[in-house]
């Protein structure tokens, strides 16, 4: 098990980060490492994971683009087009590079916590999960609901967050990242 350290991860992205988007980190973590703790995965690679999957959100976009070309990254043209949606894959390097992170699944954790991958390992899940619950979201139509959904019926959670995420961007006529919806139906499917 590799070890990390806590301390000094946090204090960079407290300088990295705005206070607002630090706090959000924090509540991610906490919540990551709280669902690990329920469902049986590793609790410190959930806390990190979750610490990290946003250090890349204060990255200019031309910075997230430069990042992922540099290492090979795919970006899609709606990527192109809406470079925030980068911040997970930037991330995910960014963990690697910056923060010494060699973990593939935390990396992987990283860089699907917007969107989701169909197979998704537990962590992915608990991440995915934990960014969409965290304590200090208020804004998300159900949180009630999916916070206590997300203690018992981890597969349930991930679903109903993709279902919802797919209907607030249906009705808002924001672009929907094909890789939320190609997610939705894997689950939908299978039921994992």
């Amino acid at each position: 098990m590799a070890e990390y350290n806590f301390s000094k991860i946090r204090h960079k992205l407290e300088d990295e980060l705005t206070d607002k988007r630090f706090e959000h980190t924090l509540g991610v973590a906490v919540t990551a490492r709280m669902l690990a703790r329920i469902h049986g995965a590793d609790e410190e690679a959930a806390y990190v994971a979750g610490l990290l999957h946003d250090c890349a959100k204060n990255l200019s976009a031309k910075d997230r683009i430069h990042l992922c070309n540099k290492a090979g990254v795919e970006i899609t043209l709606l990527e192109i087009d809406n470079p925030e949606l980068l911040h997970a894959k930037a991330g995910a390097i960014l963990a690697a590079k910056e923060y010494d992170i060699k973990d593939g699944d935390i990396l992987n954790a990283i860089s699907s916590h917007t969107t989701g991958r169909p197979g998704m390992s537990l962590l992915e899940k608990i991440v995915f999960v934990a960014d969409y619950i965290e304590p200090g979201r208020d804004e998300r139509p159900g949180l009630k609901e999916l916070r206590t959904e997300a203690f018992n019926d981890l597969n349930g959670t991930v679903l109903h967050i993709l279902d919802t995420t797919l209907k607030y961007l249906g009705d808002t006529a924001k672009a929907i990242d094909p890789a939320t919806r190609e997610t939705y139906d894997y689950y939908k499917e299978n039921g994992e």
